[in-house]
Order: C-alpha cells, then sequence, then structure tokens
C-alpha cells in the first residue's frame, strides 16, 4: 500500500423484496414482451391493436390473476394479467410515475 492513502471497508447492504414469481415461468406470455409492452411513440391505433392481441394471449392463461394482481401491487407499466395501465388506473391502481394520459386524472 502507497503511503498517504488509507482504505476503508465500507459494508453496502442491498434489500430486495422477495415475491413469488414461479407463476411468470408459466405465464402464456413468455417470449411475447413486444405485446406488452408500447414501443416509443406509440401511436394510440397501434396500441389498441397491440393490447387486443395481448388481451387475447392473457385469455388463455393459466397465472392470469396472479400477473394482474403483481402488477396492481408493484404499480407496473404495461399489459399485464388482461389488463392495461389505464385499466388498472381507473380501477385505483396507480402508477408511481404516471407518464402521458395516465398523469391526467381518470373520471
Amino acid at each position: 500500500m502507497s503511503k498517504g492513502f488509507s482504505v476503508a471497508a465500507v459494508e453496502i447492504i442491498s434489500t430486495r423484496e422477495l415475491t413469488e414469481d414461479d407463476w411468470m415461468r408459466r405465464a402464456a406470455c413468455k417470449g411475447l414482451t413486444h405485446l406488452f409492452f408500447p414501443s416509443p411513440a406509440e401511436r394510440p391505433q397501434a396500441r389498441e391493436r397491440r393490447e387486443a392481441t395481448a388481451r387475447e394471449v392473457c385469455a388463455t392463461c393459466t397465472v392470469r390473476s396472479s400477473c394482474r394482481e403483481f402488477a396492481r401491487d408493484q404499480h407496473e407499466y404495461g399489459f399485464w394479467g388482461g389488463e392495461s395501465e389505464d385499466e388498472r388506473h381507473a380501477a385505483g391502481f396507480r402508477l408511481i410515475a404516471p407518464i402521458g394520459v395516465r398523469a391526467r386524472s381518470v373520471s
């Protein structure tokens, strides 16, 4: 060690909330990320088509309710458990940092 330098040991404590996510491995949407999250600058008509297709995938999924509950509890973006961000917002489940239309009050 060089003169004039001191080294302090710093313990970094990281916490992560453990969630029951085994259901994710059984989800019908596995590998279809493009259907469940918008591309940059997605147009409203494209969003409607994408979400309609995602809804069809969710309709066949055996873990749909776990997925929806997870998205609501974790304030997720995207389409989860057959439910869009707008639908979760309208049901009273808020995004932590709403963007775009979701930032406005839903009546």
